[in-house]
């Protein structure tokens, strides 16, 4: 009969095997604060607002320190606590919508996570619910897309024609905008296309009798396109320090708005 021989770990090494299975779990907690960072910075949150919510999320689930880096396609954070030593994650961001309501449950739940001390379970579980929550449906978006095309080309001096006109063609842009996003493409080549449709639409409509102004009509469908609240992300990223992440987004927005202006500009020389 074979002699059994047995293994006792040293207070060294259980130790360590404790600092690994604490590190394993901070890594699990990290992920998951990242993912509420990430999904704030697509839904519109600004990078002072995102770095913040981290820094405070990673405290509260026991860091003792964090260190987090934000611009407008990357997160990169750094936590260290004496039990699991220091870890890092970094996230990659592509896309997004603005969505300010989605914003606001993140915002609630960055706070009750901080307030209450919720378990990683149900970190996982109110993240689910608020990532589940439907946003408006389509018709809905489409007739916002025509009420404000139609208001906007009233506000600025066009007929109740160009107004009528205006919001038709505000719904063409979202169909075509729904049929771009579903291909995935960059937002460069969906505002490109978008305004040159909207240009020629517009064209279009004037020369057939359906509208007096072509101005008046594009003006409407330009500010359903303009990238307003990049602009502002941009101005408030500078102003409260982060001037990077401030600059990229002011380069994209103008960027964005140039070649807005160049479609229209290409679709009046064809008309």
């Amino acid at each position: 009969m074979e002699e059994q021989t047995y293994h006792f770990f040293t207070p060294d090494e259980i130790n360590q095997l404790s600092r690994i299975e604490e590190a394993a779990r901070a890594n699990e907690y990290l992920y998951r604060i990242l993912d509420i960072g990430q999904n704030m910075l697509q839904c519109g949150g600004e990078v002072s607002r995102v770095e913040d919510s981290i820094r405070r999320l990673c405290l509260s689930f026991g860091a003792e320190r964090a260190d987090v880096l934000t611009i407008t396609a990357s997160i990169s954070v750094t936590i260290y606590a004496r039990r699991f030593g220091a870890v890092t994650q970094t996230r990659r961001i592509t896309g997004g919508s603005y969505d300010l309501q989605r914003l606001e449950q993140l915002n609630q739940l960055s706070r009750r996570i901080c307030a209450q001390h919720l378990s990683l379970e149900d970190t996982e579980r109110a993240l689910d619910a608020i990532m589940a929550t439907p946003q408006y449906g389509f018709k809905m978006q489409v007739f916002t897309y025509a009420l404000v095309s139609a208001s906007f080309s009233l506000f600025f001096g066009g007929s109740w024609l160009d107004a009528a006109a205006s919001g038709v063609i505000g719904v063409a842009l979202k169909c075509l905008d729904r049929m771009i996003r579903r291909t995935e493409a960059n937002a460069f080549l969906s505002a490109l296309l978008c305004s040159c449709l909207g240009g020629l639409l517009a064209g279009l409509a004037v020369r057939f009798g359906l509208g007096d102004n072509v101005d008046m009509i594009s003006i409407g469908n330009i500010m359903l396109l303009i990238p307003g609240v990049a602009l502002t992300n941009s101005l408030r990223d500078m102003f409260s320090g982060n001037t990077i992440s401030g600059l990229m987004r002011f380069i994209e927005a103008i960027l964005l708005a140039l070649t807005i202006a160049f479609g229209f500009a290409l679709a009046a020389s064809l008309v």
